[in-house]
């Protein structure tokens, strides 16, 4: 079990720290020069968001990928706006953990709970929404594991239905609790500054 290989490399991270608005904000930059940006609740040490940014092919800084909390927005001038707006009653997906499980919540989907289903392809690595009206459709992975190494199980998979929202939950495996604990103790010895320009970059 690889579980130590994912933990070395977030110690052999250059890091930085920012607390402000009530979020302590980790900055990461590894050695193959990916960056990794991670904020969590300071009260409850849960995390908010997890976005990554590689070097593009020019060697120039590419575009933040979100991989926990709100998607990001696309910057767009006022015209554009006017004339390009996505439409608000499409389905939006995007992750929010709690501090025992992953969850992922998709926005604008009115049907009823009996017509989705979720399932764990196993083979595949990913987790996937199916609906009987086949209305909509959504293969996704959980990143956390794959960087452990651990397998998916379906047992650990439930969903649940409210206000046009579905809600997926996977209960972490245990593994993934123990070294997430391990990591809080470590980013709690990192000086962080109390204020700054909030995309604390290591320098």
């Amino acid at each position: 079990m690889a579980v130590p290989s994912w933990l070395e490399r977030l110690r052999a991270a250059s890091k930085t720290a920012l607390v402000q608005d009530g979020k302590r904000k980790i900055h990461y930059l590894f050695e193959d020069g990916k960056e990794m940006a991670e904020e969590y609740d300071v009260k409850t040490g849960q995390l908010v968001s997890r976005k990554w940014r590689e070097k593009n092919t020019l060697g120039g800084s590419g575009k933040w990928q979100v991989e926990v909390g709100e998607p990001a927005s696309p910057l767009l001038g006022a015209l554009e706006l006017e004339l390009i707006k996505e439409s608000s009653s499409n389905p939006v997906f995007m992750r929010k953990d709690t501090l025992s499980s992953f969850q992922w919540r998709i926005r604008n989907l009115p049907y009823p709970k009996e017509v989705y289903s979720v399932s764990v392809e196993k083979e595949q690595r990913c987790c996937v929404i199916r609906t009987t009206n086949k209305k909509y459709y959504k293969k996704f992975s959980i990143p956390d594991l794959d960087r452990y190494q651990l397998p998916l199980d379906a047992a650990a998979l439930s969903f649940t239905h409210a206000n046009n929202t579905l809600i997926i939950t996977y209960q972490k495996p245990k593994e993934i609790l123990a070294a997430e604990e391990q990591l809080q103790k470590e980013l709690k010895k990192i000086k962080a500054a109390n204020n700054g320009d909030g995309d604390c970059k290591t320098q």
